[in-house]
């Protein structure tokens, strides 16, 4: 019980804060993650340890001083200045609601406005602990004394038959209006209970779509059906524009990552929510999408009606965004009442997972061999160009077992398997072995290796999902025929690129590409011209990667 209240800030609003209690000197701070909200901390004071590195950008603070308990802890401890962005101790206290949260740009933080909210919070410098902050939430909770402890209970590990990372996009417009964006809170949070979340299952987070795109909540956030459904309940209506494209190639690009939760080998998944229709274009966000390796679904609600078309930007946005415009991708709800019956039919699609062909990227699903001249015209410097040129292609792929596959050989007038596709499988291994290859010296002849390459580095790897891809790097002309062993790789199924440098002839280099030659075949006269073309060949094999799974 406190002794007294005294008054500890007056900037604008007098807050009485109750004094430490007796014994508290030595409390040693929880430790808490990023986004932990005041409304996890269920006690009247507690002292927490923020860690470093937070992103400034993705903080949800709602208030100045006073916030609301929706908001960030760390993120209001940064806006009030009470710590950097290195993180450090923080005291909170809990406070009563309040309406009529102000928004003010302190410290990097934009806060944001909010009429009411039924509990709020401030902060104050705390005090050092010994405890580290890991990023990981701990329990606030403490056993009452004399009692038996309960059993901490075991994480659920969910619906192992449904493996997947899902992004919810929901859509936060003045297109839905605050009424219809509860309605549409609601049935997500019934697709996220019947989807089986759990350690082993699937695990999901959610963004809100308006005038820019806001990530609610990360895959690692939560990892319980409980607490998704208790933070989905507590997002808040954010207005503006449906600019569903910017924020579809926002998630595609922010929300997959390592550092959120994404995990290896499991299906990367957005299901957009749109009512009405987007008002930028979704067409591009979609290619971004599929170049990442996303399913995108896209739940439509409230078609717009003919008299409204005239205002729809692309009247086909649904077909131009989805992963595959086949029918499995696209789900349509007539408006947002008595949707139950629609939430099993959309589980069902995204437990699906042989369904779920974005999955499959340039990145991930290719082999590349590189045949590299090695003949006596080239020299030495000019060959380590040649490798920095390779490796600057190779480092852009995801290399693993379960990846995308790298191989090498060196030709002149014999030829040389520098390393298999199977040699190696991570992509620092790749690296290194292309960075110790010897120089050769000798002459040139192209055809031979071509055919090498064909019958020893891609005939092994047959029965490979892979789309395979060959990228020819020489500096002269061949002296044999280049033309029958290139049309015998194309017939193969091997997509040539070939690259030109100083003496070797146009001729020559638009007989070995593939079609249309005009873009994969290159030329420059200097070997340094080889890196702007770096790029150029990198885009062309993820545009022939994905028109071969059109």
């Amino acid at each position: 019980m406190w002794a007294s209240w005294i008054p500890v800030l007056c900037l604008g609003v007098c807050l009485l804060l109750p004094p430490e209690p007796v014994g508290s000197e030595g409390a040693v701070p929880i430790a808490i993650t990023c986004f932990t909200r005041g409304l996890d901390i269920r006690k009247e004071k507690a002292d927490v340890l923020c860690p470093g590195g937070c992103p400034l950008e993705e903080f949800s603070v709602f208030g100045h001083i006073v916030y609301a308990s929706v908001s960030s802890i760390c993120g209001a401890a940064v806006h009030r200045g009470v710590i950097g962005n290195s993180g450090g101790p923080v005291r909170v206290y809990s406070l009563p609601g309040r309406e009529n949260y102000s928004s003010v740009v302190a410290n990097g933080i934009q806060s944001q406005t909010l009429s009411r909210w039924s509990a709020s919070f401030t902060v104050t410098k705390g005090k050092s602990g010994t405890q580290e902050a890991t990023g990981q939430a701990v329990s606030t909770a403490h056993p009452a004394t004399g009692k038996r402890l309960k059993k901490t209970p075991e994480k659920k590990t969910g619906n192992k038959d449904c493996k997947a990372d899902i992004a919810f996009l929901i859509d936060g417009s003045f297109n839905i209006g605050q009424r219809r964006f509860n309605l549409q809170k609601n049935f997500v949070g019934k697709v996220a209970l019947m989807l089986g979340i759990g350690t082993e299952g699937p695990h999901v987070g959610l963004v809100q779509a308006s005038e820019h795109p806001k990530i609610e909540f990360y895959l690692k956030n939560f990892t319980s059906a409980k607490d998704v459904l208790f933070a989905i309940k507590e997002v808040g209506f954010r207005g503006g524009n449906s600019n569903t494209g910017k924020a579809l190639k926002h998630t595609a690009q922010k929300f997959f990552t390592a550092d959120t939760g994404v995990r290896k080998g499991i299906p990367k998944v957005v299901v957009v929510f749109i009512d009405g229709w987007p008002s930028d274009d979704i067409e591009e966000a979609g290619i971004v999408a599929r170049e990442f390796g996303v399913n995108v679904f896209i739940v439509s609600v409230a078609k717009p009606i003919p008299e409204e078309l005239g205002m729809v930007q692309d009247v086909a946005f649904v077909d131009k965004a989805v992963c595959r415009n086949n029918g499995f991708f696209s789900y349509h709800m007539p408006n947002w009442f008595g949707t139950t019956k629609y939430v099993k039919p959309l589980v069902q699609k995204l437990c699906t997972h042989e369904q779920m062909m974005c999955s499959k990227t340039c990145y991930n699903s290719v082999n590349i061999a590189f045949l590299i001249d090695g003949s006596s015209s080239v020299g030495e410097s000019n060959f380590r160009l040649m490798l920095e040129f390779v490796s600057n292609i190779a480092k852009t792929f995801e290399i693993s077992d379960i990846g995308a596959k790298i191989a090498a050989v060196q030709f002149t007038y014999d030829q040389r398997t520098e390393f298999s596709f199977t040699d190696y499988s991570t992509k620092e291994n790749v690296l290194a072995v292309i960075r110790n290859i010897r120089y050769m010296s000798g002459g040139t002849a192209t055809g031979d290796a071509i055919s090498f390459t064909v019958r020893n580095v891609f005939g092994p790897m047959r029965d490979s999902p892979n789309k395979n891809f060959l990228v020819i790097v020489t500096d002269g002309q061949s002296y044999d025929d280049v033309r029958g062993p290139a049309a015998a790789a194309h017939d193969a199924g091997i997509t040539i690129f070939s690259v030109g440098v100083a003496w070797a002839p146009l001729d020559d280099l638009k007989d070995m590409a593939s079609k249309p030659k005009e873009s994969h075949a290159f030329f420059t006269r200097e070997f340094t011209g080889l890196e702007p073309i770096v790029s150029d060949v990198i885009r062309g094999i993820c545009r022939d990667f994905l028109e071969s799974q059109q």
